[in-house]
C-alpha cells in the first residue's frame, strides 16, 4: 500500500505508528545494498548535532527549524532544544524543549529521528542519510510540513571569532522570495560591522553597511541582531564550531531568513574554476521557479572567461546544451566583489563574497532573484563502485497529482551505490512534499550515470518507482558538477521538476578513510509560502 493513500491518518499520529499501518519494517529503512567501503549503524550518530530544516508548513506557509539534541550511539536522544518560526503559528517558538526520542540508521546510512519537543507541532521526524559521522542531509518527514536541511556534529571550541560570510534565504511577510548575503567580522564583546546585499523579490539592495550584535544561542530570548539601513532583523544562533554558524530568523515579523555563515579567510576571488549552483525565479512575485548550474572560470585579473557555462532550467523548461558566457568581477568592498555576466542568460548583476569552502553568490538584478554558491573545482572524478548520499530540494508543479491546484515544495533523501563494472546506480529514495503530501519511505531507485566530461559535467537519470509507490515525479535527470571527487552539486534538467541539491560521497565509520570529508554548503530552499492557505493554529 503506498503512504500517499495513508495520508487521511491524523496528523498527530507518529510516523512509527504510520509505518507499521501503511507496510514497511516499522523504521522506514529498507535493506539496500550497503556502501561497498563499508556499514553504517547507529554507532555513527553519537555526540550533539546542530540541525537546521527550511521548507513549507502543511498549510503552504514558510516554516523554518533550528536546533540541537544529544544522540548515545545506541539509538536514543537524550536532550536537546529547538527554534521554530511557521506562518501557521502566530509567534515564534524558541528554545522550545526536545525531551528524547529515538532514532534509526540503516546501513546504507539512511535514517530517521523522532524528537519529543513542547512545541506546538509535537513530535517531529527527521529523515536523513549520513555522508559520516559528523555530517549528514535531512528533510523532515512529517505531515506537519516538508523541508530540507543539514545535521552536523558539534565540536567543544565554537567561539566565534574574526571574519564571516554569509547566506540566508527564505520569505518576506507577503510570501515572495528573500535572500541576502555579507560579511562581518566580530568585535568585542560581540559587536559586529560588515557589508550585506539583499533580494526581496527582484528588489535589490546593494552594499548596505551592517552593523549589530553577535549572542550565541540557543536562547529563549534570541539577541543576535544583523542591521543595515534598510532591515534590521533578530536571529538566534548555534554554532557547529569556531569556523561554521547557524541562523534562524526570529523576530515578530512574517519574514523567514535562515542559513550558514562561514569563516572567510579570503577576500580574494584567485584564478580557477568554481562549479556552482543557484537557486531562485526570474519573477520572484508570479510564483515561477528558475535553478542554474554550471562553472565559473576565472583569470584572476578580474574576469570570466569564455570557458566559463551555465545550464538553465526555468519553470521546468530545460536549457538543451551548456551556454557559454564571460564577464568581470571587481573588488565592491572588503571581502566582497561585485560580477558583471555577459551571455548569463539569467540575469548580469551579481554580488560574491568569498569564504572558506568557496564564493556565495546573490543576484541583484532587477525583478529576478537567484542565489546559491560556487565551489573551487579540484577534480573531474566520479568514481564507481561507491556510495553516496543525496538530497533534492525544489518545486514541483503540482499538476495532475490529485493534491489540488498550484504548485508543492517536494523533498528528497537518497543513497545510491555506482556499479563498479559499469555505469549503472541503484539505491532508495525517500520523499516528502507538502502541501497535500507524503511522506513516501523506501521508494527503489535506478538508472544510468555518463561523465563527468573534461569540464567536469555529469549527468544521471533514474527512475524512483516501485511496486508500492513512486517519487512524484517518478525519478530524474540530473546534471551534477564535480567539486573535489567527494561532493557534486547539481540541478534537476527533466523539464518535470524544478529542484537541485548535492549528492556526497559517503564515508561510514567502518572504513578505512578517516572522516575528514569536506562538507558543501547546503542552500535552504527559497520558502514559496502560499500565502491563501495560511491558517493559525
Amino acid at each position: 500500500m503506498s503512504f500517499r493513500n495513508c495520508v487521511a491518518l491524523s496528523v498527530g499520529v507518529s510516523i512509527i505508528a504510520l509505518l507499521t499501518g501503511c507496510g514497511g519494517n516499522g523504521s522506514g529503512i529498507t535493506n539496500p545494498t550497503p556502501p561497498p567501503s563499508g556499514s553504517f549503524s547507529t554507532a555513527d550518530l553519537s555526540g550533539t548535532y546542530v540541525f537546521s530544516i527550511s521548507g513549507i508548513d502543511v498549510n503552504g506557509a514558510a516554516y523554518s527549524a533550528l536546533g540541537i539534541f544529544s544522540a548515545n550511539g545506541k539509538g536514543g536522544i537524550s536532550s536537546g532544544t529547538m527554534d521554530v518560526k511557521d506562518g501557521s503559528l502566530s509567534a515564534p517558538v524558541p528554545n522550545a524543549a526536545i525531551s528524547g526520542g529515538n532514532y534509526t540508521i540503516g546501513v546504507d546510512g539512511r535514517g530517521t529521528a523522532q524528537l519529543n519537543t513542547s512545541t506546538p507541532l509535537g513530535q517531529i521526524v527527521l529523515d536523513f542519510v549520513l555522508q559520516d559521522s559528523s555530517h549528514g542531509m535531512l528533510t523532515e518527514f512529517d505531515s506537519e510540513a516538508t523541508g530540507s536541511g543539514t545535521l552536523d556534529l558539534q565540536t567543544a571550541n565554537s567561539t566565534p571569532k574574526g571574519s564571516y560570510a554569509f547566506s540566508f534565504t527564505g520569505s518576506d511577510a507577503n510570501g515572495n522570495l528573500f535572500a541576502t548575503t555579507g560579511n562581518f567580522a566580530v568585535g568585542t564583546n560581540g559587536s559586529i560591522a560588515g557589508l550585506e546585499d539583499f533580494n526581496d523579490s527582484g528588489v535589490p539592495y546593494a552594499n548596505e553597511a551592517l552593523s549589530g550584535q553577535l549572542t550565541l544561542g540557543p536562547s529563549s530570548s534570541p539577541s543576535t541582531q544583523l542591521a543595515t539601513e534598510n532591515f534590521t532583523l533578530t536571529y538566534d544562533v548555534y554554532a557547529i564550531d569556531a569556523t561554521h554558524l547557524k541562523f534562524i530568523e526570529m523576530d515578530s515579523s512574517q519574514d523567514f531568513l535562515s542559513g550558514d555563515a562561514y569563516a572567510q579567510t579570503s577576500t580574494t576571488i584567485p584564478a580557477g574554476t568554481f562549479a556552482f549552483t543557484l537557486e531562485g525565479s526570474n519573477d520572484p512575485s508570479g510564483g515561477t521557479a528558475s535553478v542554474a548550474g554550471g562553472f565559473f572560470v576565472t583569470d584572476g585579473n578580474g574576469n570570466f572567461t569564455n570557458a566559463s557555462s551555465v545550464d538553465l532550467v526555468n519553470n521546468s523548461t530545460a536549457s538543451q546544451s551548456p551556454i557559454t558566457f564571460t564577464g568581470t568581477y571587481a573588488a565592491g568592498g572588503t571581502g566582497r566583489f561585485a560580477l558583471d555576466l555577459t551571455g548569463f542568460q539569467e540575469g548580469a548583476q551579481y554580488v560574491a563574497y568569498p569564504y572558506n569552502g568557496g564564493l556565495f553568490v546573490l543576484e541583484l538584478d532587477t525583478g529576478s532573484i537567484l542565489t546559491g554558491a560556487a565551489y573551487p573545482h579540484s577534480s573531474t572524478t566520479f568514481a564507481s563502485g561507491q556510495g553516496y548520499g543525496l538530497n533534492l530540494t525544489g518545486i514541483n508543479p503540482g499538476t495532475n497529482l490529485g493534491i489540488g491546484s498550484g504548485p508543492v515544495e517536494v523533498d528528497d533523501i537518497a543513497e545510491f551505490a555506482t556499479n563498479s563494472s559499469g555505469s549503472t546506480i541503484s539505491g532508495v529514495l525517500d520523499e516528502n512534499y507538502q502541501p497535500g503530501g507524503g511522506p513516501d519511505y523506501g521508494v527503489g531507485l535506478s538508472g544510468q550515470y555518463s561523465g563527468p566530461d573534461s569540464s567536469g559535467r555529469g549527468a544521471i537519470t533514474a527512475t524512483a518507482s516501485n511496486a508500492s509507490n513512486s517519487s512524484l515525479n517518478g525519478g530524474f535527470n540530473l546534471t551534477f558538477y564535480t567539486v573535489d571527487g567527494t561532493s557534486y552539486p547539481f540541478i534537476e534538467t527533466d523539464g518535470g521538476q524544478v529542484t537541485a541539491g548535492v549528492f556526497v560521497k559517503q564515508s561510514p565509520s567502518s572504513s578505512s578513510a578517516a572522516v575528514q570529508s569536506s562538507h558543501i554548503f547546503v542552500m535552504p530552499q527559497l520558502a514559496r509560502a502560499h500565502g491563501a492557505l495560511r491558517k493559525k493554529k
